[in-house]
C-alpha cells in the first residue's frame, strides 16, 4: 500500500470512532448504575426507618384502665382525681415525665405536666388517695404514683413499660379553681398525650349525688 492509498483508508478511524463510542456508553451506563444503586440504597434505609417509626407510633400508647374521684365532704366536688394508666400491648417504653395531661371542663382546657419525680408505691404505701400524695399535685403538674414496676423504671425515672401500672393524682380543685373542684352532673374529658403513640383517654360525667368520699368515674 504506498502512502497516498494509506492516508485515504477510513477503516481504522471508523473502527477507533466506534470504540470511542462504545467506551462512553460503557462510562454512562457505570455512572448512571452507580446513582441508581446509591438511590436505592438510601430509599431503602428510609424506608425500614419510616417503617419502624410507623410501627412505634402505631402499636405505642397509653390506655386509662380506671379513674377515681376524690369527694371533698367541706366543697361537695371533685377536688383530685386518679387515673389508673398501663401502656398498650406490645407498646415500646414510655416516659411520662414528658407526657402532656389534656382536661377540660366547663369551657376551661388546662395543660399539665408530671412532677419532678414519681412516687414508689409498689409496697401498697402510700395510699394513693392519701393526703400526702394529693399535695404533691397543683395546678399545673399531675403525680406519678407506681404501683407495679418491676425493673424500677417508674421510679427512677418516670418510664413506663410493659407490665407496669401507675397512678395519675390530678388535682381538680386547683385547676378549676373558680368552681372549687367538679361538681355533680358535671362532663369532663381529657387525655394523657406521650412523645408518641396512642393518648390515654379520661371521659366521664360525675354521678348525680356524691354519697362516698371516693367516686368510681371512668
Amino acid at each position: 500500500m504506498n502512502i497516498k492509498d494509506f492516508l485515504t483508508n477510513k477503516k481504522g478511524a471508523s473502527g477507533i470512532g466506534t470504540l470511542i463510542v462504545f467506551i462512553a456508553m460503557v462510562l454512562v451506563a457505570a455512572v448512571a448504575a452507580s446513582v441508581l444503586i446509591n438511590t436505592s440504597g438510601f430509599l431503602q434505609q428510609k424506608a425500614s426507618t419510616t417503617g419502624k417509626e410507623s410501627t412505634e407510633q402505631v402499636a405505642s400508647g397509653l390506655q386509662v384502665t380506671g379513674v377515681t374521684g376524690v369527694n371533698s365532704t367541706t366543697s361537695e366536688n371533685i377536688t383530685h382525681l386518679v387515673a389508673y394508666i398501663t401502656p398498650n400491648a406490645g407498646s415500646s417504653a414510655i416516659d411520662l415525665s414528658q407526657a402532656k395531661l389534656f382536661i377540660t371542663y366547663n369551657g376551661v382546657s388546662a395543660v399539665l405536666k408530671a412532677n419532678t419525680s414519681a412516687i414508689d408505691g409498689t409496697s401498697g404505701t402510700p395510699d394513693v388517695l392519701s393526703a400526702t400524695l394529693l399535695t404533691n399535685t397543683t395546678a399545673t403538674k399531675f403525680q406519678v404514683v407506681s404501683l407495679q414496676d418491676f425493673d424500677g423504671s417508674v421510679a427512677k425515672n418516670q418510664v413506663i413499660n410493659k407490665g407496669d401500672l401507675v397512678a395519675i393524682a390530678i388535682n381538680t380543685g386547683a385547676i378549676f379553681s373558680t368552681t372549687t373542684g367538679i361538681p355533680n352532673r358535671a362532663s369532663v374529658s381529657g387525655k394523657l398525650q406521650p412523645e408518641f403513640g396512642a393518648p390515654g383517654i379520661l371521659e366521664f360525667t360525675t354521678p348525680a349525688t356524691f354519697t362516698t368520699k371516693v367516686v368510681e368515674l371512668q
